[in-house]
């Protein structure tokens, strides 16, 4: 495979990728119902000649391309919802759909693989086995990708190994243009608690006829604290958050209750798992022994992302071919940040990669989830070049 022609096809078709992302900028959608974007990924992908499965996991986009020679299937995933964000970038292709945006670069992916279909589709005869395209919906919330696995996506025919992209600016030491590469944990679990501690309520001037839960919580998040700072090993990344704290109505009045919910993230599954049971043991310790009850819910959401030694270090070396040595950063250090394509990879062997496109030179820094988040285009054939690539040599390298 002369992937340094492939390199200058992929340029070629920057303008029509740029043009695809726009499009679907100006069309986002939320979670598992996004009508206007699958209709718009089916029609561009039977506009090539590619069958598609639609509706897999709600709404959902399959397409499959058959190579002119016999072998696996590997799959690239591309995710499609937005999220619920007032856009305030200007940019004259914003967001029609107000209060809703793509925010975290999602219509940047699905433009790319609808490239990587083009590149993959002019080089049919060469690919060995098949190519799975996989338009996930509703990464942000509630997570698209096990439904779209209880809908049988890996399967039929079964996927081999699976490779997805992110673009943006999660790590920083991934400049404008570079794939960003890491081995093992990538990413962290995605959970969220809900505690209620449930006291007696009464007068502020009498605390002694009450049980205050406000002091209970008090207590009550330092010691959840500690369970991080003192019972979790150091060098093995933990983050519990508390981002809502909500009790009482009135300034002289000790409330009933007190509501706090917040997130744990684990890069570690039996970390993540005696967390959640520690938390439940000091919540329910401490608030009895200061008089009050509770409620307790932990949601297990995304698990810890895991990537494959041998479907990263292919994915590597194809982008260091296609690229250059120095387009290609190895990640030392996970983000704490989560991503349901950990489900995929708890499957399937494979691998998460990550496209630099935050450039300062271009006065483009915003952050993921901003109302003003925006990526430069100028790098999209670039995640187009690899993810086909990627697909193109695997038969060839996997072994």
């Amino acid at each position: 495979m002369d992937l340094q022609a492939l390199r200058q096809e992929a340029e070629k078709l920057q303008d029509q990728i740029v043009k695809w992302r726009r499009d679907l900028h100006q069309i986002p959608e939320i979670g598992l119902d996004l009508p206007k974007t699958s209709a718009y990924i089916e029609q561009a992908l039977r506009d090539m000649g590619i069958p598609v499965k639609t509706k897999v996991g709600k709404s959902g986009v399959v397409g499959l391309i058959e190579g002119g020679e016999p072998g696996p299937t590997f799959a690239l995933r591309a995710d499609m919802d937005a999220l619920p964000i007032q856009e305030e970038t200007g940019l004259p292709f914003a967001s029609r759909h107000p209060g809703c945006m793509h925010a975290c670069g999602h219509d940047t992916h699905m433009a790319m693989l609808l490239g990587a279909a083009k590149l993959l589709l002019a080089h049919r005869a060469e690919l060995k086995g098949k190519v799975k395209l996989i338009f996930q919906p509703a990464e942000e919330g509630p997570g698209g990708a096990e439904p779209m696995i209880r809908d049988g996506v890996l399967a039929d025919p079964p996927v081999e190994a699976i490779l997805g992209l992110h673009i943006g600016s999660i790590f920083k030491e991934v400049p404008a243009g570079a794939i960003g590469v890491g081995y093992g944990s990538l990413m962290a679990s995605l959970d969220r608690f809900y505690i209620k501690v449930i006291g007696k309520g009464g007068h502020g001037a009498m605390p002694e006829t009450t049980v205050d839960p406000v002091v209970i919580t008090a207590t009550l998040i330092g010691a959840l604290q500690q369970l991080v700072s003192r019972e979790q090993k150091p060098t093995h990344p933990l983050v519990l958050t508390i981002g809502r704290i909500q009790g009482g109505t009135a300034y002289n009045v000790i409330p009933s209750f007190v509501e706090l919910e917040g997130t744990v993230r684990a890069i570690r599954e039996d970390e993540r798992q005696n967390i959640a049971r520690r938390m439940e043991e000091v919540v329910a310790g401490i608030t009895q022994a200061m008089r009050g009850s509770y409620e307790f819910k932990y949601n297990f959401g995304y698990p810890p992302l895991i990537t494959d030694e041998a479907v990263t270090r292919h994915v590597e070396q194809t982008a260091r071919e296609l690229l250059g040595p120095e387009a290609v950063i190895t990640i030392s250090e996970p983000t704490m940040g989560g991503e349901d394509m950990a489900f995929f990879l708890e499957r399937v062997p494979g691998t998460f990669i990550f496209l630099g496109g935050a450039n300062p030179a271009k006065g483009i820094v915003r952050t993921h989830h901003s109302p003003t988040f925006d990526v430069d285009e100028d790098v999209f054939w670039r995640g187009t070049a690899v993810l086909a690539a990627s697909a193109l040599t695997w038969p060839d390298r996997k072994d």
